[in-house]
């Protein structure tokens, strides 16, 4: 997330878009078009969200080599690679999660990756979630899924899964992951 927040304040800097970080860190999961389209809106600034979102991930791409696994999920992934199918639920876009994944060498592990291309609702909505089990074929009362963010620690309890605070298990403090 640190990395995100530096190409997200560096886009909207560019845009003229007012964006605090604790905005950024409360908005976690939500799908980058969706959040320009909101500040948009809000800020009565005039832009394509679909184009500024590409923009910002282009910022993003370059710290690529910066992204560090977290140990305690990795440890999890490891353990359970090849025992129990997995997948991968994220609100970002499917080419980035696809090279974060490859960049730490744990793509194949996942049956599935589902992002916000492959669900109209968003979260806080449980589909993300309830896609990937679908595409595991695993019924969300036996999923656990591992989250960062508010936003989606409500879509994996509305989705009928155990939720597993990834911010609890690195004993941090919300918005400063």
């Amino acid at each position: 997330m640190p990395l995100h927040w530096i190409a997200w304040s560096r886009v909207t800097a560019r845009h003229g878009i007012h964006f605090p970080e604790d905005r950024f860190y409360s908005l976690g999961g939500v799908p980058s078009r969706d959040i320009l389209q909101m500040l948009s809106r809000e800020q009565n600034i005039p832009l394509d969200p679909i184009a500024v979102s590409h923009e910002k991930e282009m910022e993003y791409l370059p710290m690529l080599p910066q992204v560090k696994a977290i140990d305690q999920v990795m440890n999890i992934a490891h353990e359970f690679y090849g025992k129990l199918p997995m997948a991968v639920a994220s609100g970002g876009q499917k080419a980035i999660i696809e090279q974060v994944l490859r960049h730490l060498g744990v793509h194949h592990y996942f049956k599935a990756i589902v992002t916000s291309e492959d669900v109209t609702r968003q979260k806080p909505s449980p589909d993300i979630f309830l896609e990937a089990a679908r595409r595991i074929g695993v019924l969300p009362i036996n999923c656990r899924a591992y989250e960062d963010t508010d936003l989606g620690m409500r879509a994996i309890l509305d989705a009928g899964m155990e939720a597993v605070d990834v911010r609890v298990m690195l004993g941090m403090v919300q918005n400063n992951s």
